[in-house]
């Protein structure tokens, strides 16, 4: 029975005195030993609160020991970790906690007000828990008081069983909580294990935030006895920390590795550790992806995932070296690859039939694999539109070429992606005609040399009112996180529409990549 949270407990016994987690935040430095001690603890204090299997703990945090044990403690306890994206308004985190419907939450103390608000408003969890500086001691105490022995329930427990819940957007702008089982997980780490080619001396080191599908490639490489090194993203910091823990591996995207490039005396930084570096989030522009393997001394990989599906499609090392370094297929570095290790994907059309692999011919990408989740939480409506027969829909538009690289072309969500943040037009939609004068709207992602994709407004206002772009950008911002925000709005008198009323935001969004050489 695969058990993704005793993983701990597998390396404490190989190498009790290796060090497991350097968390620069708080500058702490774990053992093996010591991680699954506290792994343990967690575990075994939770229960002593009277959860039982299935139940979720929600944590708000950004990266720290303290979140990454969390996720192996209750995979160890038999709950499930319902994790919150910090970055997000207050209100969607209220939406996200009744989906989930947590006996705890868990926060890191910088939250604390955002937990105090939320106390008032939600009756349902029974026990509200803070930890770090600045913070009310309580998961402090509850540590203290526990037990570091083994957690009983952890023997019984894995495979169907769930293990977390990562939440996404949907065309509505609703959330929707994605539920993977330990089996799920175990399937992901397996396909990027194969792509990222892990050893056993790797360092990995953790850029993206754990309320993202990410954590488990942290999760991977502690499974390969490898040192995490955590951190929040900053380029100097980044480039500090791979010279001084000897990083091995990393996953950026364009941002963070543009970034990381224009650092001050950046060719003065000892990288020589850098063996793989995966991104995400897009193809990258050819130039910079140039660029990187000329200035980093490593490899690089790209990776085509969904909250939903984990990891589905790699372009490879030897991939990126014969396109961009011999200039043999150079079309495929706007591709994302091709299926993963455990992975099986297609392009169809609207009735589950094969497009032709000829360049052009445009289908939706279904992914079938034992790492796609099992389903929606608590959202049995929305899991039968996704999932049918054993494959995943995943709302992107693509084509694929005669060797099966797969080439996305649009996001039938209308999805944006903005520094490696998914961004839904529907919402910023929503936020934006909460201002009086606006009488419609259409979002869409324009191109942005620095973060990828930027979120452009067209707005058009009511009779006789008026509103300035700082008005617009303003009201959203009321209601948004600032990442979700438009960038830049326009003022037209009408929005291009069908015959059937739908707003035509291709006639809007083309003109703006024509000249790109960003796919859409």
């Amino acid at each position: 029975m695969i058990n993704i949270g005793l993983i701990t407990s597998k390396q404490a016994k190989r190498q009790p005195n290796a060090w497991a987690v350097y968390d620069n935040t708080s500058q702490r430095r774990i053992t093996f030993k010591e991680l699954d001690d506290f792994v343990k603890k967690i575990a075994n204090g939770l229960l002593s609160l009277g959860l039982e299997k299935g139940d979720r703990v929600s944590i708000l945090s950004q990266n720290s020991i303290e979140y990454l044990a969390l996720f192996f403690a209750c995979g160890q306890a038999g709950l499930v970790a319902h994790a919150l994206n910090w970055r997000l308004a207050k209100t969607e985190i209220a939406k996200i906690i009744e989906n989930g419907e947590p006996k705890v939450f868990i926060c890191e103390a910088q939250f604390k007000d955002i937990k105090s608000e939320l106390q008032k408003e939600i009756n349902f969890v029974d026990h509200w828990i803070e930890y770090g500086a600045g913070g009310d001691n309580t998961f402090e105490k509850l540590i203290e008081s526990s037990s570091s022995e083994e957690v009983m329930q952890a023997q019984t427990v894995g495979d169907e069983d769930p293990f977390f819940i990562l939440y996404t957007g949907g065309t509505t702008g609703e959330s929707k909580g994605a539920l993977h089982t330990h089996k799920s997980a175990y399937f992901g780490m397996l396909n990027q294990t194969v792509a990222e080619r892990i050893v056993p001396s790797d360092v990995y080191m953790l850029t993206g935030q754990m309320f993202h599908i990410p954590v488990l490639l942290a999760m991977n490489y502690t499974a390969h006895g490898c040192p995490i090194v955590l951190m929040n993203f900053d380029a100097k910091l980044a480039l500090d920390l791979i010279q001084q823990e000897k990083v091995s591996g990393f996953l950026g995207i364009t941002t963070m590795l543009n970034w990381m490039m224009a650092v001050e005396n950046f060719n003065k930084y000892d990288l020589s550790s850098l063996r793989c570096v995966q991104y995400g989030g897009g193809p990258m522009p050819s130039t910079v992806i140039k660029e990187v393997l000329s200035k980093l001394p490593c490899q690089i990989i790209q990776g085509y995932g969904q909250t939903e599906g984990t990891t589905m499609t790699f372009l490879s090392q030897e991939d990126h070296i014969k396109a961009a370094i011999e200039g043999v297929n150079e079309e495929r570095l706007k591709s994302c690859g091709r299926e993963g290790f455990v992975t099986s994907v297609k392009v169809v059309d609207k009735d589950g039939n094969p497009v032709p692999n000829d360049s052009e011919t445009p289908g939706e990408i279904i992914v079938r694999s034992d790492a796609n989740m099992v389903g929606y939480f608590r959202r049995p409506d929305l899991t039968e539109k996704t999932i049918r027969d054993g494959w995943m829909w995943t709302g992107d538009i693509a084509t694929w070429d005669q060797d099966n690289y797969i080439f996305i072309k649009d996001r039938a969500k209308d999805m944006i992606i903005s520094g490696g943040e998914n961004i839904y037009s529907v919402q910023v939609e929503e936020a934006i005609c909460k201002h009086e004068a606006v009488l419609e709207t259409a979002v869409f992602g324009i191109p942005d040399d620095e973060w990828g994709e930027s979120v452009k407004a067209y707005v058009v206002l009511k009779p006789d009112m008026h509103a300035s772009e700082d008005d617009i950008i303003n009201t959203a911002k009321k209601h948004l996180a600032s990442y979700q925000k438009p960038k830049s709005v326009k003022f037209i008198d009408e929005l291009p529409k069908a015959p059937t009323g739908k707003i035509l935001k291709r006639n809007l969004r083309d003109p703006y990549w024509e000249d790109s050489d960003k796919e859409i």
